[in-house]
C-alpha cells in the first residue's frame, strides 16, 4: 500500500511539473516543433471598432468580425501566428495583411506565451525573443497585396475574412480565406495557405485568385537601402531576392528571403516600400517560399556570407527537386 501511495505522488508530482512546463512555455521531448494558433476575447464588449476587457481564447477557426481593424486588441498579436523550433511568423488580419517576424532565442514553442498582456510587451526583448521586424507601411516579408501603377493595393475592402488554423506532427498550417476583395474594378476570392514545418525556417505558401488580375505580388520590405541579393537554380525554374543587415528592430542582424518559381512571375518591382516579385494573371494555384534568420536565434546566422550560403543550398534542393 506505501507504495502505490507513493505511486500516485509520484505521478502526480511529475504531472504538476509538466503543466507548469508547458504553461511556460518549457516543452517536452514529443512536443511538436511546429505550432500555429490564433486567439481571441471572449467576455469583453466592442466601443466602436476597439475591443473592450475579456480574456484571450485559442481556437481553431475565426471569422473576422466586420468591426475588426488594426489595433483593435481583440484578436491576440493581430491574427494569426505560425512557429518553428527556428523562428516564428504572425499575420495582420485587417487591411494590412503585412506578415511580421518573431525572432526566438530558444527553440521552444513560444507563441502560447506571447501578446497575453497586451500589444507593447512582444515589441521588447523578452526571455523568448522578439519581435524584430518594422513593417511600418510595408508588407513584411511574403504576405499578398497588389501593385499597379506604382500604387499599392491593400484589402481595405472584403466582404468576409476566415481563417482556420490546423497543427500535426509534421507540420503546422494557417488557411485564410477572404471573400469579395475589391481593388480598383476587381472583385476577387483569394485563399492562402501557409505552412510550416520542424527545424526549418520557411514557410511554403500557396495562394489560389478566383480570378486572374495583373498585380498579385508578394516581396519583402525595404526597412534600410541594402543591398538586394538574387540568385537563379542551374535550372532556371527557381530564384530568390534577399536581405541581410543591422535590419531588425533592435539594429542587429536579420535575413530576410522569397523563393519563387520564375514561370508564374511577370516582373520584380521596386514597389514604394517593399522588394517586390509581381505574379502572372492567374487562377491557379501560386506557389512560393519565404523564411527569415534572426542572428539571436541559438546557434543562428550570423553574417551575410552564411546567409547567402543557406539560401544557396535550399536554390540546390530546389533544382533538384522543384521544392522545398
Amino acid at each position: 500500500m506505501k507504495i502505490l501511495k507513493n505511486s500516485i505522488v509520484i505521478s502526480l508530482f511529475l504531472g504538476l511539473i509538466n503543466c507548469n512546463s508547458q504553461q511556460n512555455g518549457i516543452s517536452s521531448s514529443s512536443e511538436p516543433k511546429t505550432n500555429a494558433e490564433i486567439s481571441v476575447k471572449e467576455g469583453g464588449k466592442w466601443n466602436n471598432r476597439k475591443y473592450e476587457g475579456g480574456t484571450f481564447k485559442n481556437i481553431q477557426t475565426l471569422t473576422l468580425n466586420p468591426r475588426h481593424t488594426d489595433h483593435s486588441f481583440d484578436i491576440r498579436f493581430e491574427g494569426p501566428g505560425w512557429e518553428s523550433n527556428k523562428i516564428a511568423y504572425r499575420l495582420y488580419l485587417d487591411w494590412r495583411n503585412a506578415i511580421d517576424i518573431f525572432g526566438k532565442t530558444t527553440d521552444k514553442m513560444v507563441l502560447p506565451l506571447v501578446g497575453l498582456d497586451g500589444f507593447d510587451s512582444y515589441h521588447l526583448k523578452q526571455d523568448w525573443g522578439s519581435d524584430v521586424l518594422k513593417v511600418g507601411k510595408g508588407q513584411g516579408i511574403g504576405s499578398i497585396l497588389r501593385y499597379t501603377n506604382n500604387q499599392m493595393y491593400y484589402f481595405n475592402k472584403v466582404e468576409n475574412t476566415s481563417v482556420k488554423v490546423e497543427n500535426s506532427n509534421k507540420k503546422s498550417t494557417v488557411n485564410i480565406s477572404y471573400k469579395g476583395w475589391e481593388t480598383l474594378n476587381d472583385k476577387i476570392d483569394l485563399t492562402t495557405k501557409l505552412e510550416i514545418f520542424p527545424n526549418e525556417r520557411f514557410t511554403k505558401a500557396t495562394v489560389t485568385p478566383s480570378k486572374a488580375i495583373s498585380g498579385i505580388c508578394t516581396g519583402i520590405v525595404k526597412v534600410k537601402p541594402l543591398e538586394l541579393l538574387k540568385n537563379t537554380s542551374t535550372n532556371k525554374k527557381w530564384a530568390y531576392i534577399a536581405t541581410y543587415g543591422d535590419q531588425s528592430m533592435f539594429q542587429d542582424n536579420l535575413g530576410m528571403a522569397v523563393f519563387y518559381e520564375i514561370s508564374s512571375v511577370e516582373n520584380l518591382a521596386d514597389g514604394p516600400f517593399d522588394h517586390l516579385i509581381v505574379f502572372k494573371p492567374t487562377t491557379k494555384p501560386i506557389q512560393y517560399y519565404f523564411l527569415a534568420a534572426w542572428v539571436n536565434e541559438p546557434n543562428g546566422i550570423k553574417t551575410q556570407e552564411e546567409f547567402v550560403n543557406y539560401l544557396n543550398e535550399k536554390l540546390n534542393i530546389f533544382n533538384s527537386n522543384n521544392k522545398l
